[in-house]
């Protein structure tokens, strides 16, 4: 393959000179849009074992309790679902050590409506309504009742809190919640607007409580960095995803990229697999490759390939 000409692809050069350059088309998995419906979705390759384990999950109504090593494929899963079955934009949870179920079913600024109250009463104006300072998490959104469930991923579970699959267990059997600040308000008050985590619409609460009418489509994902307790495993269906063999892999690159760069892509998957060990490359680092060396980047350049195949776990 002959590669394209220096200046062709050495945007930055480091000598200090500023030019006008032209940036080129991002890859297809990093290009944005304002609008979430409107950005390209991106192919989906699932075994008919694994698919038959998703379907499994949306006939019971639980939770799909998705694993594997980085890069496996298991958020992409989640958005594929809400695509295929046409379930709307995704609603993405992502977990920390700081995480609570609490903030993912609402979160409520009582200091913001201390201040915008006494300003109204000041300006002799009407007080603003209690649910202009609560909004629905991700969970919470979830759990609206609508005509047709939503989606809701949950990613990376095992970096919560220990007690935090406990915490949900309620939630995921009796599919409700209460707002506290909402139940105590008195009976002319029963139905408040409140937000929503996607920002796109408000939904009526009525005395406190959202209750779903439709269990929603959740993914949990986990790279098993830690066990879940028994009681939370039982509520899940499980599937552990594996790292993709070279067959698979060059269907992904066909897939994402087109045969033109997979004819271009032999070698770039012989140094992959030879340099992958589970949790140490994903497969998304290889797309990287072969977009750059369709792009004309000259891949053999000093270190390139190293910097793009980087081992993901190790000190650095």
């Amino acid at each position: 393959m002959t590669s394209a000409p220096e200046a062709d692809w050495r945007l930055f050069r480091g000598d200090g000179v500023p030019r006008a350059v032209a940036l080129p088309s991002a890859p297809p998995w990093r290009r944005f849009s304002p609008a979430p419906d409107a950005r390209p979705e991106l192919p989906y390759l699932i075994e008919p074992q694994h698919a038959d384990v998703v379907n499994a999950a949306l006939h019971l109504r639980r939770p799909l309790l998705v694993t594997g090593p980085a890069g496996t494929g298991k958020s992409s899963l989640a958005r594929a679902v809400a695509h295929e079955l046409r379930l709307g934009e995704l609603l993405r949870w992502s977990i920390n050590s700081r995480s609570t179920v609490r903030e993912a079913l609402y979160q409520y600024d009582a200091i913001g409506r201390l201040r915008e109250t006494t300003l109204s009463r000041d300006r002799g104006e009407r007080e603003p309504s209690i649910g202009t300072f609560i909004r629905l998490g991700s969970l919470g959104t979830a759990l609206v009742p609508s005509a047709t469930p939503r989606a809701l991923l949950v990613d990376e579970m095992d970096k919560g809190d220990v007690d935090l699959p406990n915490d949900l267990l309620t939630v995921f059997e009796e599919g409700y919640f209460d707002i506290p600040e909402l139940t105590r308000l008195p009976e002319d008050m029963a139905d408040i607007d409140v937000r929503t985590a996607d920002h796109r619409d408000t939904v009526t609460v009525h005395q406190g409580r959202v209750q779903c009418a439709e269990f929603p489509v959740v993914v949990i994902t986990s790279n098993g960095e830690r066990d879940f307790p028994p009681a939370f495993l039982r509520r899940c269906v499980r599937l552990g995803l594996e790292v993709p063999t070279e067959e698979r892999l060059r269907e992904i690159v066909t897939a994402h990229l087109g045969e033109e760069a997979l004819r271009e892509a032999d070698d770039l998957i012989a140094a992959f697999l030879s340099r992958r060990a589970p949790g140490e490359l994903a497969t998304d680092q290889l797309l990287n490759a072969v977009f750059l060396r369709t792009s004309g980047v000259d891949l053999d350049a000093d270190g390139l390939l190293d910097a793009v195949l980087h081992q993901l776990t190790g000190a650095l």
